[in-house]
């Protein structure tokens, strides 16, 4: 066994309810990420041991909120992209991100788990085509002030950010006012997923874009 694998946190089994039948495509993202993750700079050594319930589950919590062609801004090492990609069969996800060796990995995964759902485009948030998507998702991305602006300009009217935060998003919030009001975001809110689970928390920043 090498070393990450002795390392990496054990699948909970909170995974299974949320994967469903879908639940061995989702292991195997997850065993490659415990081997090549670290070495390919997707993810650090820390990750290891909450591999399962800080990334893969946290990002499969998104997934009853989604509908329509998604777009996951800065994927990286897939998540929630590819996560979300597996969770929900019946819908479109582009991921988006600038880096050649994340999107070669996201590429390999998609040929690898056979996701036909997923268009991997190498390109900025800036640049990537705007008004195009009906839900915008990112993650670890950066703080909403900053955020909203990049994701806002790729959803079409009446389109929605769905993106996930810290514990720290209600002073995000605060500190995003302006752009919320210049990118005429409404139903403005903050949701928590997965309580009653057992598993940690989701914050999500939620709005519809006009």
């Amino acid at each position: 066994m090498s070393v990450a694998r002795e390392t990496a946190e054990a699948e909970p089994a909170v995974a299974a309810e949320l994967f469903g039948p879908r639940i061995a495509l989702a292991r195997r993202y997850v065993e490659d990420l415990i081997e090549r993750g670290e070495q390919l700079g997707l993810i650090g050594p820390l990750e290891l041991p909450r591999i399962w319930t800080r990334h893969v589950v946290n990002s499969a919590l998104l997934a009853p909120l989604l509908s329509g062609r998604v777009g996951d801004v800065g994927s990286g090492a897939g998540l929630p992209g590819i996560v979300l990609a597996i969770a929900r069969p019946d819908l479109e996800f582009v991921l988006i991100e600038p880096m050649e060796r994340r999107t070669a990995w996201l590429e390999e995964q998609r040929a690898e788990l056979g996701l036909d759902n997923v268009t991997v485009l190498r390109s900025r948030a800036e640049e990537a085509p705007t008004r195009s998507l009906d839900v915008v998702t990112a993650r670890a991305v950066g703080a909403l002030s900053k955020l909203i602006p990049l994701t806002a300009r790729l959803a079409v009217p009446g389109g929605e950010l769905i993106l996930m935060k810290g514990a720290s998003v209600d002073q995000e919030l605060d500190k995003a006012a302006k752009a919320i009001l210049d990118h005429h975001l409404s139903d403005v809110r903050v949701e928590v997923l997965g309580t009653g689970m057992a598993t940690e928390p989701t914050r999500v920043f939620r709005a519809t874009v006009n």
